[in-house]
């Protein structure tokens, strides 16, 4: 998508994205990994261990295969919150500070990161809830209808503080999972092209790859604290230091329970998130003005 071809490639290659293009590029890529998503919460919450192809089994014998899809419009709704701040704050960010080093990169990325999942804690909550559904026993399920549904029955029910239950968990793993998906992709992207790599399609793919693998290792302990404490029953655990506690005493792996499938989950969403972007910015994105932009390798970038 990015290898020139003449005036038209050139052109395009020169179009800046939009501030909500990750978003939507995102939203995009969880429509095809939310099975995969789906497995990953249940491996963290279950108490049996089984493996990625038994728990598919078990879903997919006692409720269907629809059922792989279980929370999608809170997935959706976590894509147009979360991601949509933090790549919205990071692409207005850029533009405002010098992100030519990895230093700079990772500090936008990581405030941008942590914003952006303070922003997405409701949609982060409903989705982990209605993803565990499908393990519960019928009598213990929410049955929340969907994403607004879950909202509104909190709100009620809990309290709208309850809304943003482990949110500074989620900002935490937010920053985290920006700097290894953002930063780490513009400098994998930049330090590929130095080494004699033409900047097309390949080059996204292997940048989102190496951004991939960061983001999971950054984020799994976190992941695993912030999932059990968000499907914790009221009075399990008296905080997020106790839900780390509890977790240690099964040892420093237990930290990393799911890492496969969470790799499996963000590697290819990662991959077509960016060739998402790509695309938008590409063919949907807008012209820089006609000025000195500065010596930036940002996502957006135009050409050199």
């Amino acid at each position: 998508m990015s290898i020139r071809r003449g005036g038209l490639m050139s052109y395009n290659q020169r179009r800046i994205a939009r501030w909500y293009f990750g978003g939507l590029a995102s939203s995009m890529a969880a429509m095809v990994t939310h099975p995969i998503d789906l497995i990953k919460v249940l491996i963290q919450t279950q108490a049996v261990k089984l493996s990625v192809v038994q728990t598919t089994r078990k879903i997919v014998k006692e409720q269907g295969v629809l059922a792989m899809y279980n929370g999608i419009s809170a997935s959706m709704l976590r894509q147009y919150t979360y991601t949509l701040a933090r790549f919205g704050i990071y692409s207005v960010g850029s533009g405002a500070m010098d992100t030519s080093t990895m230093g700079g990169k990772t500090l936008l990325a990581a405030i941008a990161g942590g914003i952006g999942g303070f922003v997405g804690a409701p949609a982060d909550l409903i989705n982990v809830r209605l993803q565990n559904d499908v393990k519960l026993p019928p009598e213990k399920r929410r049955n929340y209808k969907h994403a607004i549904d879950g909202l509104v029955r909190i709100t009620r029910e809990e309290g709208w503080k309850n809304l943003f239950n482990g949110s500074s968990m989620i900002a935490l793993r937010g920053a985290f999972m920006t700097v290894g998906q953002i930063a780490f992709y513009e400098q994998s992207k930049s330090q590929i092209i130095k080494l004699g790599m033409p900047e097309n399609m390949g080059t996204y793919i292997v940048a989102s790859m190496i951004s991939s693998v960061v983001a999971t290792t950054l984020t799994q302990p976190i992941d695993v604290v912030k999932t059990r404490r968000m499907n914790a029953a009221p009075g399990e655990y008296s905080g997020l230091g106790d839900v780390f506690v509890q977790t240690s005493k099964e040892g420093p792996l237990a930290f990393f329970k799911g890492y496969v499938p969470s790799l499996c989950r963000l590697l290819p969403h990662t991959v077509l998130l960016f060739l998402g972007l790509e695309y938008l910015r590409t063919h949907f994105g807008y012209l820089p003005e006609p000025k000195q932009t500065g010596p930036y390798n940002r996502y957006d970038d135009v050409d050199d």
